[in-house]
């Protein structure tokens, strides 16, 4: 059953998703500011060397220099108590370095499943997981 904060995490998370493909890291590094909890939990295979809201940004600041033309369509979410679960479909040109990768120039199209946690209108815990093996085999870089 919804929550009375389950609306404005849904749109919270609605507006994080925005800023995200505007493919301008200011803007998504603002975003973060304003919807992310500097001490988020952040649960995902991106090993950044960082936490918190710094390790999001650092996560934003790779895909946007390797996919600056990179979209996250969200196809569903679902809403229970604290939490929004995003599941998305991402796309974008491999246009600069990525994961030791040169540019390709080819389009990948990947699945992802985000679980946030939002406490006091933020998002305070991300769970995710991305299809990163689909990711590196459009890539070139693992086997078909």
């Amino acid at each position: 059953m919804p929550t009375a904060g389950a609306p404005n995490s849904t749109a919270t998370l609605d507006r994080f998703h925005s800023a995200v493909n505007s493919g301008d890291l200011g803007i998504i590094s603002k975003a973060i500011d304003e919807f992310v909890a500097p001490d988020v939990l952040f649960h995902a295979p991106v090993p950044m060397g960082a936490t918190g809201a710094e390790a999001l940004k650092r996560v934003w600041e790779v895909l946007l220099r390797a996919f600056p033309d990179i979209h996250v369509a969200v196809e569903e979410t679902i809403t229970e108590g604290d939490k929004v679960v995003s599941r998305n479909t991402v796309t974008g040109t491999h246009r600069g370095e990525y994961q030791g990768l040169p540019p390709t120039g080819k389009t990948v199209t990947y699945d992802e499943i985000f679980i946030f946690r939002f406490t006091d209108g933020r998002i305070a815990e991300i769970r995710g997981v991305v299809d990163v093996l689909t990711q590196l085999r459009q890539l070139g870089a693992a086997p078909s």
